[in-house]
């Protein structure tokens, strides 16, 4: 039996951010629709090098394509030379269950988790937006950036870091794709004087205060992934619109999870699921004036559905490395 090996540079080469939101556009309505398999993600951590390790399975119903995809999440890895996510895919056959394809999931998992927060603005988003705010500038918040620029036609990009010489990089890696200005800003308050707010980081302390979003943001909240993470002033949460990426996902180390475990919020004060909106079962935005917050902690359906496109695009360009497994 032969299964495929895509490397990184391959799967960039096929995988393009369009592409990328129709088909996890398409896999959050499945989601919606309860037409998929996706148990919650399980950790392994690391205490000791401040990491974990994540699997994440999923099977597409309708579409009939199953995967897993196994990822770290090392935030100190970039002063050793390493992302602080790196990422395996591999996608199975479910009808014998053997693997068919080995694929890199770093890319991808950049990819599809700006892929989700585009599609978020979308449905959740003020049509008006002009104005992006951005808190971190790693390479999620370039894939962010991008997949808003999709839907969106940007003024001006206010961005913040830790280090200005991150931004000065982003601004020079996005500058001949985002045709607005990037205008670095010391102060986190200042970036969210926007109409979309993305933050980015792996805070376990919230860096956005309340009383700096006005009436009418919406903010992707990408950054808590893992349990005790949050980026966002638990007050904040109380006058907004949560809508989650996967109830269960959330509860246990999205956004929600540490307001949640303090009894600040419940699970009522939780909207819906993202999929939900998407799939025509709930409203999005109803008005121009209300703070709508994604919380997004990533799903594997994504990964998958990425991943499928990815080996589809693969196999008509005769890319990847064909290995003998059995």
């Amino acid at each position: 039996m032969n299964v495929l090996w895509l490397e990184q540079e391959e799967v960039k080469s096929v995988v393009k951010m369009q592409a990328t939101i129709e088909v996890v556009e398409k896999a959050f309505k499945e989601h919606g629709l309860g037409k998929v398999q996706m148990p919650p993600k399980s950790y392994l951590y690391y205490p000791s090098y401040n990491g974990d390790l994540r699997t994440m399975p999923a099977y597409l119903e309708e579409e009939d394509i199953t995967g897993v995809k196994i990822v770290n999440v090392h935030p100190e890895n970039p002063e050793k030379g390493f992302p602080t996510v790196m990422a395996l895919i591999v996608l199975i056959s479910p009808k014998t269950g053997a693997p068919v394809a080995v694929l890199d999931g770093t890319y991808l998992t950049d990819i599809r988790t700006g892929a989700a927060g585009g599609l978020a603005a979308k449905y959740l988003a003020r049509k008006d937006s002009k104005i992006i705010g951005i808190v971190g500038a790693g390479r999620q918040a370039r894939t962010q950036l991008a997949a808003l620029c999709y839907f969106f036609e940007p003024e001006l990009v206010r961005i913040t870091s830790r280090r200005k010489q991150s931004v000065a990089q982003f601004k020079e890696d996005m500058k001949t794709s985002i045709a607005c200005e990037i205008r670095w800003e010391e102060e986190v308050e200042k970036v969210c004087d926007c109409d979309i707010l993305v933050t980015t980081t792996p805070v376990r302390k919230p860096l956005i205060k309340a009383e700096w979003i006005r009436e009418g943001t919406h903010i992707n909240a990408i950054g808590a992934d893992a349990v005790g993470k949050e980026e966002l002033d638990p007050e904040l949460l109380l006058t907004s619109k949560i809508i989650v990426d996967d109830m269960v996902q959330a509860l246990h180390s999205g956004e929600v999870n540490v307001p949640l475990a303090k009894d600040y919020i419940s699970e009522n004060d939780i909207y819906c699921q993202l999929g939900e909106i998407i799939a025509g079962l709930k409203p999005g935005r109803t008005r121009n004036e209300e703070i709508t917050i994604f919380d997004s902690t990533g799903l594997a359906i994504q990964d998958v559905a990425s991943a499928q496109l990815a080996y589809k695009k693969a196999l008509e360009k005769g890319l990847g490395k064909t290995v003998k497994m059995f």
